[in-house]
């Protein structure tokens, strides 16, 4: 597809690294799966993938941690 943000690249399958802030908690989730932008680097999640990565800084949140890095795990 088409980026939306730079209207210039195509988006192709990749892993991303999604930073997600819950209050005063930080979730950084690596390898996520993601349509990304050939030139900006802008990534696309699936309602899938993103509601996952939400449950995960949800559960962060949660435990109250400041700042965590987790593995996604399909």
């Amino acid at each position: 597809m088409k980026c939306l943000i730079c209207k210039l690249g195509e988006t192709r399958a990749g892993e991303a690294t999604v930073p997600l802030t819950r209050g005063k908690t930080t979730v950084v989730i690596k390898g996520v799966p993601a349509e990304i932008c050939s030139n900006c680097g802008e990534y696309y999640l699936s309602e899938g993938v993103a509601r996952q990565a939400y449950a995960l800084a949800d559960a962060a949140a949660q435990r109250e941690t400041e700042v965590e890095i987790v593995r996604f795990a399909a």
